[in-house]
């Protein structure tokens, strides 16, 4: 399922690329959706994205933390733990994005002029359930550093908040921000006896 979203979300920012007025309707306008019910922008933004750079930042680690995901589910699916699990898989990505999107409508309803792109809400949720599962394997802090999963999930949460209260850079730091904090909380959702998978794993 991580590659049909990938080829999904590629093929549509393709598109927009190149066709302004699609870009405009499908971009998460809060004003739009909350005082004209656009709602279809919570979900149709996260497959725009504002070029080259960020598609491919977005999709690449998508990529790399997407089937370990799905390869998680599928394990508690076959030990009866959870029910379909790239149904799961879906509701943590979309309910990632839409989540996500929530205080970034709350905070800018009324003005007009603020939009969003991108698939970051959901990318994050889906890399802090990575997280969750495996807290002490290695990443790599701006690709060279490696530090342990959890420690790199704090820092990047420590980082979105900071950056959310300065809101000076352009980036959707809200989006960020509650999309992790809803991708690690989600296997404790599905099934609240997983917390004590994550606790295993820590120590």
């Amino acid at each position: 399922m991580t590659l049909v979203i990938i080829g999904i979300t590629v093929a549509i920012s393709l598109i927009a690329f190149n066709n302004r007025e699609l870009f405009i309707k499908m971009q998460l306008n809060p004003y739009q959706v909350y005082h004209q019910n656009q709602w279809y922008r919570v979900v149709s933004h996260g497959f725009l994205h504002a070029d080259w750079i960020h598609l491919f930042v977005n999709m690449i680690v998508l990529f790399s933390f997407g089937e370990a995901v799905e390869q998680r589910f599928s394990l508690l699916e076959s030990r009866g733990m959870i029910g379909n699990s790239t149904v799961h898989f879906l509701i943590l990505y979309f309910a990632g994005m839409i989540i996500a999107s929530a205080t970034t409508i709350q905070k800018h309803k009324d003005n007009y002029h603020y939009n969003a792109i991108g698939a970051s809400g959901a990318v994050s949720a889906v890399v802090f359930t990575y997280i969750f599962f495996s807290p002490t394997n290695t990443l790599l802090l701006m690709g060279v550093i490696p530090i342990p999963a959890i420690l790199f999930g704090v820092l990047y949460l420590v980082y979105s908040q900071y950056m959310r209260k300065r809101s000076g850079d352009r980036v959707n730091h809200d989006a960020h921000f509650i999309g992790a904090v809803f991708g690690f909380l989600y296997p404790i959702l599905l099934e609240p006896g997983l917390i004590r998978v994550f606790f295993n794993q820590l120590f």
